[in-house]
């Protein structure tokens, strides 16, 4: 109908001046007629340039003003002749209307505040607020004046109008003709085809958006983290086992059986199957003698200790147990200078909340030298957290069984603004490597992180189940950029 109507005018007519007349005038609505126009214009059936006009509407307030009064003029008629006092006043009208009401009585000079008694100055007011609202509500013109007062009081807002003034184009026809969009069989085989105007190719659309793969932020992070390491000269280290047995995550690393990390509080242990076959015996026997008594200038921990502790199955809760395996396998052979890495998941029961998760990404690096020194494990540190772009970094004493000295190392958040904790290192203890069959002079220095707080800190994440888990944005893996690129 809106077709017909604008197509049909235009071929008696030379233009439409404006859209919004021309409905009104057939009575169809305008925004049917807006949509006709533009599928006109885009087929060049009609040429359509832009129409704007701006009026002015009541807002909400200037509605109920427009009905009620302006507050001003309720606040006067709430005044009797005698006067009233304040109090009795607040309570006859709305406290908006009091408030506004007065500031523009006394402006007006309408009304006389005294310390106990309103009175009136005047005996009759005009409601010219009033009627020049409901002047703009019936689409009558008002003077510039009055509407720069209205519109400071925030009575009026304006309204933006959009419409056409539109023309024959030059594939103008009385009816459109129907366009085809495909060349069927049946086209072919009657042989209309030749008769057939087909729809023009649109080469600047866009198809449909392709759908791929998007990279976690986390493996990001971690095949950066992984080509730091190999840049650095380290070998990474098998990462296969997430079962392990307690003797390789904790008594080899000399950590006592009786060590409430070792609690099931702490730690996730298997049911089936419950312990492990096979240990080397031998090195489980000088492992033994160490916890008990001592050696390599240590006093031990003086007490008996378990097999059976020991042969318990766990998922593991560091990949230092990983690094436990490495090296002794190290020592089994001639001695060779070696510098490993491993990236992969540990495990701990551990209450979930925006820092910590019960499982977990951990990155492991280790030295093994001849004569190192603490001095040669933060130089090591501050050159790997650098290439990560790590640059504010503090270490802090700590305690840790199988490393003496032993440090936390810390980066500062500049979302939490604060310090906070994302690794621990150290040198290991001579209990954990003589047993093992490492020469007397080699030293080990060791450090183990996170892999999703070093990514919080470089993606601007302050919540740890944003980035993983069942929580996550998907969007966020779709929207991140594939390289993060720094420019200075």
């Amino acid at each position: 109908m809106a077709e017909d109507a604008v197509l049909g005018f235009l071929e008696k007519n030379e233009e439409i001046s404006d859209s919004g007349e021309f409905a009104a005038e057939h009575g169809i609505d305008h925004n049917d007629i807006v949509n006709i126009v533009k599928s006109l214009h885009g087929f060049r059936l009609v040429d359509a340039q832009d129409i704007k006009r701006e009026k002015w509407v009541l807002t909400d307030e200037g509605k109920i003003y427009a009905a009620a009064g302006s507050p001003e003029v309720q606040l006067f008629s709430a005044i009797p002749p005698e006067g009233i006092s304040r109090e009795e006043l607040q309570r006859k009208v709305d406290p908006s209307v009091y408030k506004i009401g007065c500031s523009q009585a006394m402006k007006n000079k309408w009304v006389e505040m005294g310390k106990q008694l309103v009175s009136r100055k005047v005996q009759n007011v005009d409601d010219k607020v009033k009627d020049l609202l409901l002047k703009i509500q019936d689409g009558e013109a008002i003077e510039q004046d009055d509407i720069e007062a209205l519109k400071k009081r925030k009575l009026i807002a304006p309204q933006i109008w959009k419409g056409y003034s539109v023309r024959k184009g030059p594939n103008y026809a009385p009816k459109r003709k129907k366009v085809a969009t495909d060349l069927t069989r049946e086209n072919l085989q009657r042989g209309d085809w030749k008769e057939l105007e087909f729809k023009e190719y649109n080469f600047s659309a866009k198809g449909q958006p392709t759908e791929g793969g998007h990279l976690h932020p986390l493996l990001k992070v971690r095949q950066q983290l992984k080509m730091i390491f190999l840049q650095m000269g380290f070998e990474e280290m098998p990462t296969n086992n997430f079962v392990e047995s307690s003797f390789w995550n904790f008594d080899v690393l000399f950590q006592p059986q009786q060590h409430p990390a070792r609690d099931s509080h702490d730690t996730f242990f298997l049911q089936a199957p419950s312990t492990t076959k096979t240990l080397p015996e031998d090195y489980v026997e000088r492992v033994k003698r160490v916890h008990e008594f001592g050696g390599y200038g240590s006093r031990g921990y003086g007490y008996d200790w378990k097999r059976e502790e020991a042969n318990k199955n766990l998922l593991r809760t560091h990949t230092t147990a990983v690094s436990s395996r490495m090296l002794y396998l190290l020592a089994q052979k001639p001695f060779a200078p070696k510098k490993y890495f491993s990236i992969d998941r540990v495990f701990r029961n551990e209450a979930v909340d925006r820092t910590h998760l019960a499982e977990f990404h951990q990155i492991e690096g280790l030295v093994c030298d001849r004569g190192l020194t603490l001095g040669d494990l933060i130089g090591v540190l501050h050159d790997f957290f650098s290439r990560l772009g790590m640059s504010k970094l503090r270490f802090k004493p700590a305690y840790n069984p199988y490393t003496e000295p032993s440090m936390e190392i810390f980066s500062y958040h500049e979302g939490f603004k604060k310090w906070v904790e994302i690794g621990n290192s150290g040198m290991f203890r001579p209990e954990m490597l003589l047993p093992m069959g490492l020469p007397e002079d080699v030293r080990v220095i060791a450090w183990g992180l996170s892999l999703e707080r070093p990514t919080m800190i470089l993606y601007g994440i302050d919540n740890i189940r944003d980035l993983f888990g069942h929580k996550v944005d998907l969007g966020l893996i779709k929207k991140n950029p594939i390289c993060r690129l720094g420019i200075d």
